[in-house]
């Protein structure tokens, strides 16, 4: 793993069935910030390799949709099957889960007071996904925050963090 200077881009990753959130964040400075949002067909593939290839992660972060109680959901089953789809594509990358509840209900908020000072626009809501993906990153970043980068997650066999 890198020396303790050293510094790893995260990209966050908000699934939906018809939109995906991306945000990218940084566990040098702990900070993350929305990218875009992808509005799919049910097949993001290219789109998600794109956007891999392009900002070279050194670890994703899915959020994953969790009940209330912490119990899987089919949306959860389903963010699984799509971050395998993602390591049978990217084999070198850590993937990583971390629990999304509320995130979109932050996202909305963060939205209703930044139109309330003036700060975004009716036509920024479009971008909600993405600030929950930076918002997901964010969560996965505080939770490991550690003067250590050895000891965020590593790969197991199949690449998902273990």
């Amino acid at each position: 793993m890198p020396d303790h200077a050293a510094s790893i881009v995260v990209l966050g990753i908000d699934f939906g069935a018809r939109r995906i959130g991306l945000a990218t964040g940084n566990t040098l400075t702990g900070t993350a910030r929305a990218l875009n949002t992808i509005h799919h067909d049910g097949s993001p593939a290219q789109q998600i390799d794109a956007i891999i290839d392009s900002w070279k992660p050194g670890c994703i972060v899915v959020g994953l949709p969790l009940a209330a109680d912490g119990a899987e959901t089919e949306s959860s089953r389903a963010v699984r099957r799509f971050a395998e789809e993602i390591q049978a594509r990217h084999p070198e990358l850590v993937i990583d889960f971390q629990d999304e509840r509320y995130s979109s209900r932050i996202a909305d908020a963060q939205f209703v007071q930044a139109r309330r000072n003036g700060q975004a626009r009716r036509r920024d809501a479009r971008n909600l996904d993405s600030v929950a993906a930076a918002i997901i990153v964010e969560s996965w970043l505080e939770a490991h925050r550690t003067a250590d980068p050895s000891a965020l997650p590593s790969a197991d066999p199949s690449g998902l963090a273990s």
